[in-house]
């Protein structure tokens, strides 16, 4: 999604909650000292032009090589605005102009405005395509503009236009051996030979409701799976997943702007109902019939994850059950369909999928990730399925693999190791032992490790310091900025340092907390307090990372007086599996109990009003803010929800069901962890925000709790954002909804 509890007296949470620990961050781009002078932030500001997260170099991409990294350099603005391509030497960092503006606009369509619909998309919406792409033999670009391919020849400074027609060319590939392109034309996987332009498809009898190689709504936004098709090593063969939504329901978004009532129709499936079928074939360059893999007779079932063998003669199929509590891997014969189950993992709750299967060149060995301890680690396995070691342990767990360099046999990936609030890069042998940390500085870190292993682009920010990129040695030596990304205006205002603190949970669990306090703070005040909360599965709010225009909102509010309080309950991310799956099959119980166990510490401090304390979250956030102010009325005056899940049987059924379960398998559980359920006790003032087009938290679930209030004689104010999506992301509509939320909280705390 976007990717819960009983109330317990007031005395005995005062009496489990303590602080274990304060710290806070120090501003890094020195802003004013608290009680100075400065200028106060504005709704208009932090959401207009230039960004005061400044802006990163865009477009980098690394060579097949791994000796050059690209990336985009922009000049002007509008339509006036030209973009050339650049490209470093890794290794001694020289310069050189790749592609000028000039010949990309000869080579390129022009660009068209996009519409605000896909911009705010889910699913594979939510994803930038990317722009272009490196040959496997790093001679050549790869271009996609207006739905169709243009190569580059890098040494003869030759374009050409690959692909012709007027449906769009989707999902582009490149073959291992640079010879041929792959693409999606409407519902079928098509190649292109790269000589000649000869174009031909190689699946057949596409359709909306029979996809070949083309993902549905729901794998991409809750599985995270990016395409439905595979080069083989050998360059003969890809294999597919056919999606057949025959089944699935037809959900329609209607266009409130349109006269004549226009209707985007979405295939989502709601929890408990149709899911597509989903089955996995081969199709060979050469042509001929599709092989079609076995993957059991039950069809009931999830392929999120797909991969070849290096020896192209096998593939391998993670099978995952409906209710997501059994995964297996299977390998299978390309060329006869026959498959066997390698490993099986098992778990009482549920299974995350992630991205860790990675077979070794040798092709004896093979990398795997799993939570089975309660947090996700790294284990070898041999192609048998018998484990040969684990490489990875500890009260932590690894977020992302970014690669495995065979030369060295060192695998990179990013970690919690130092603290669950922040991220560093890691990279452990294949044969044991310690693992080393590559990333310095206190804060997040991610990276783009270079395909040689000997490089890696840092982007790095703290809690009071926007993102910059750096490259680096795969040693963990600096070698020089890609972008400082400085933004000199930040100093400028009055922001408070953020402070990161440990709570106790309502069962005792260690939390971690954050909190901004206002410029002038005093403790002989008195102050309200504006809670933020996600409270869901993989989210963090308490992260030592750069927070973009939610924590520039939050220091605003901080400069009206507001205390800002976060806190990640149990249920949330970054604290391994055991720590997230005490919310199975009860989604808001957990997480509400948590969040007063810290509202309870909240008034122990006497500089904080119990009597004004506020909420405030998107998304699943939105669903915790409606929950909370509906299952503990006494506690918050004012909450403000984004674009909140109502009822958990208006979601989709792959994250629903994780959760929860199939609602005709928990019915009560449904019942109680709906906010909807709890709409007669509202006592506090409400505002609800939600875009007419999400088409993931869809619009029907604010009108349906409206219709609750309606029958309660209850009131929340309701604002509708005409056509926006899940994340009323145009600036337009982000001021005007943020210029409301200060005002409500302004009026009602």
């Amino acid at each position: 999604m976007m990717r819960r509890m009983k109330t317990i007296g007031a005395s005995m949470l005062a009496a489990m909650v303590c602080v274990l620990a304060q710290t806070a961050v120090a501003p890094a781009q020195t802003p004013n000292p608290q009680g100075q002078a400065g200028k106060l932030l504005t709704v208009e500001r932090i959401y207009g032009q230039p960004s005061l997260s400044g802006s990163l170099t865009q477009g980098l991409q690394w060579s097949a090589d791994g000796k050059q990294l690209s990336y985009l350099v922009r000049q002007g603005t509008g339509r006036d605005a030209k973009t050339d391509i650049w490209v470093m030497d890794a290794a001694s960092g020289e310069k050189k102009l790749l592609l000028d503006s000039e010949k990309l606009q000869k080579l390129l369509a022009p660009p068209r405005e996009g519409s605000m619909a896909a911009s705010q998309a889910t699913g594979l919406g939510r994803l930038s395509p990317q722009r272009y792409f490196w040959s496997p033999k790093s001679d050549a670009l790869l271009f996609v503009s207006q739905g169709q391919l243009y190569w580059f020849d890098l040494k003869t400074q030759e374009a050409k236009k690959l692909s012709s027609g007027e449906k769009a060319a989707e999902d582009p590939k490149i073959s291992p051996d640079g010879r041929m392109v792959s693409f999606l034309r409407g519902f079928d996987i098509a190649v292109v030979e790269v000589a000649t332009g000869k174009e031909k498809k190689i699946t057949a009898g596409g359709s909306e409701d029979l996809m070949n190689g083309k993902l549905d709504w729901v794998y991409p936004e809750e599985l995270g799976i990016t395409t439905a098709y595979w080069w083989s090593p050998d360059s003969t063969q890809i294999a597919f997943l056919q999606m057949d939504q025959k089944g699935v329901t037809k959900y329609p978004l209607l266009n409130y702007l349109s006269y004549t009532g226009e209707t985007e129709t979405v295939r989502y499936p709601k929890a408990g109902d149709a899911n597509p079928v989903v089955r996995v074939g081969v199709a060979r360059v050469k042509g001929g019939k599709p092989q079609w893999m076995d993957t059991g007779s039950e069809k009931d079932i999830y392929i999120p994850r797909v991969n070849w063998l290096r020896d192209s003669k096998r593939m391998a199929m993670q099978r995952l059950n409906r209710a997501q509590n059994k995964l297996e891997l299977l390998f299978a014969d390309v060329s006869n369909g026959k498959s066997n189950v390698v490993l099986t993992e098992e778990d009482k709750t549920w299974i995350n999928i992630e991205d860790e299967l990675h077979f070794c060149e040798d092709g004896k060995r093979f990398l795997w990730g799993s939570e089975r301890d309660g947090f996700r680690h790294l284990y070898l396995y041999g192609m048998d399925g018998k484990i040969l070691r684990q490489l990875t342990r500890g009260a932590w767990e690894v977020t992302s693999v970014h690669g495995l360099d065979e030369k060295s046999g060192q695998v990179y990936f990013t970690a919690t190791e130092k603290s669950p609030i922040e991220r560093h890069l890691y990279r452990v042998s294949l044969e044991g032992g310690a693992v080393q940390r590559l990333s310095n500085g206190d804060g997040s870190h991610s990276a783009s490790v270079s395909p040689n292993g000997a490089f890696f682009v840092d982007t790095y920010s703290n809690a009071m310091t926007p993102s910059r990129q750096d490259l680096r040695r795969t040693d963990g030596a600096h070698l020089r900025a890609i972008s400082e990304n400085k933004v000199p205006e930040l100093a400028e205002y009055m922001l408070s340092p953020v402070e990161f603190f440990t709570v106790r949970g309502a069962d005792g669990t260690e939390l971690h907390a954050m909190m901004i306090k206002p410029p002038d703070f005093s403790e002989r005040k008195k102050y309200a307090v504006l809670v933020h909360t996600y409270g869901g599965p993989h989210g963090q709010i308490v992260r030592n990372a750069w927070g973009g225009t939610n924590a520039l909102w939050h220091q605003m509010m901080a400069q009206k007086g507001y205390v800002i309080f976060g806190l990640d309950n149990r249920g949330m991310g970054g604290r391994g599996h055991a720590f997230e799956s005490h919310i199975h099959k009860r989604m808001g119980d957990v997480e509400l109990a948590d969040t007063l166990a810290g509202v309870e510490w909240l008034k122990s401090k006497p500089w904080v009003d119990g009597g004004r304390i506020g909420i405030w979250g998107w998304s699943y956030g939105g669903y915790m803010t409606t929950y909370a102010m509906l299952n503990a009325p006494e506690v918050f005056k004012a909450g403000f929800a984004g674009a909140p899940v109502t009822d958990w049987r208006q979601y989709d059924t792959i994250y629903t069901e994780r959760y929860m379960g199939r609602p005709q398998d928990n019915a009560e559980g449904y019942k109680k962890s709906a906010p909807a359920t709890g709409a007669a006790k509202l006592k506090g003032k409400l505002l609800i925000a939600h875009g007419t087009g999400d088409d993931n938290v869809h619009y029907a679930n604010t009108v349906a709790l409206q219709e609750e209030f309606i029958k309660a004689g209850k009131h929340a104010e309701i604002i509708a954002y005409p056509g926006r999506g899940h994340g009323i992301s145009d600036p337009r509509a982000r001021i005007h909804l943020f210029n409301r939320v200060t005002q409500f909280f302004l009026d009602n705390l």
